[in-house]
């Protein structure tokens, strides 16, 4: 019996979160979809794996065996799509790198530029997550390496080198009362609608919106975006304002949106990233270095 790993994927969400609204947001799929999902792997199965009440979906006895078994299948053929996805890249000559928003800032094209110097005939294949991933690709093995924001959820379990930090500002839509100020406190946004990433971040989202700092006080969040366009446009329409870094004011000037100085906040901090097993790999190690002669002491 051949089943989609995808259904897997799905069962062991909704085990995990014991409820189908929870593991459909999780899953960024809708809970009809998600309960139509769950019914196909019993009928493939051809056994109940939940039993369902309000509140909420507790395993059977056959769903405990399946819960039990799931995990490290999925990691074991997450691995294997891994090393085979390495090794095309390997075999091309290709370096994959993720990122977010505008990865090492300017010097990025001069990171590529000193890798193609150093591994000649190699070339470097830039690729940008969503905000709705802080790992940029890394953790689904989609990339070989990233350039990323700090912190972000399972950042314990990779390899992080920071390279620079630089100071957050906020953006805020132009017609703001407080976009007229040169430098504007934290203190004074504690009430503001933020545009937020997607809950699922966890660390990422909650550093954004400057949890640490606010003293116990939840924050507001007026829409949720995980691509920069939408950030943007959420921002131009008021629907509230948001942390960004420095650099945001020239990678993503935008008629409507103004941004400013802000105070009371740590600053930004970006790191190349990659996994423990890509340690030994010469051309990962190669690009770790470029980013660490070229990044370091820029801050």
């Amino acid at each position: 019996m051949d089943v989609d790993t995808r259904l897997l994927r799905y069962f062991a969400a909704v085990a995990a979160e014991g409820n189908l609204t929870r593991a459909a947001a999780r899953l960024y799929v809708s809970q009809p979809a998600l309960t139509k999902q769950i019914r196909q792997l019993e009928n493939l199965l051809g056994v109940e794996l939940f039993v369902r009440s309000r509140a909420g979906m507790a395993l059977t006895a056959a769903g405990e065996a399946l819960a039990g078994r799931v995990p490290a299948l999925l990691a074991e053929w997450d691995l294997a799509v891994r090393q085979t996805r390495q090794a095309a890249g390997r075999a091309a000559r290709t370096l994959r790198v993720g990122f977010l928003a505008s990865a090492a800032n300017e010097a990025t094209p001069q990171i590529i530029a000193e890798f193609a110097r150093r591994q000649p005939g190699w070339r470097v294949d830039m690729r940008q997550a969503s905000w709705g991933d802080p790992t940029g690709g890394l953790a689904a093995g989609e990339v070989d390496i990233a350039l990323l924001r700090l912190p972000f959820p399972g950042q314990d379990l990779l390899r992080v080198r920071e390279l620079f930090s630089e100071p957050r500002w906020v953006a805020l839509a132009a017609a703001h009362p407080l976009a007229g100020r040169e430098s504007i406190d934290f203190a004074d946004l504690l009430d503001e609608p933020f545009v937020a990433a997607p809950a699922e971040t966890g660390a990422w989202r909650d550093f954004w919106l400057a949890v640490d700092e606010r003293a116990g006080r939840a924050p507001r969040i007026g829409a949720v975006t995980d691509q920069p366009d939408a950030w943007l446009s959420a921002i131009a329409n008021g629907y509230g304002i948001a942390l960004a870094p420095e650099s945001a004011a020239r990678f993503y000037a935008r008629p409507g949106i103004a941004y400013r100085p802000l105070t009371g906040v740590p600053a930004s901090r970006v790191g190349v990233v990659w996994k423990t097993e890509s340690d030994t790999d010469p051309v990962v190690r190669a690009f770790v270095e470029c980013c660490t002669e070229l990044c370091c002491g820029t801050d």
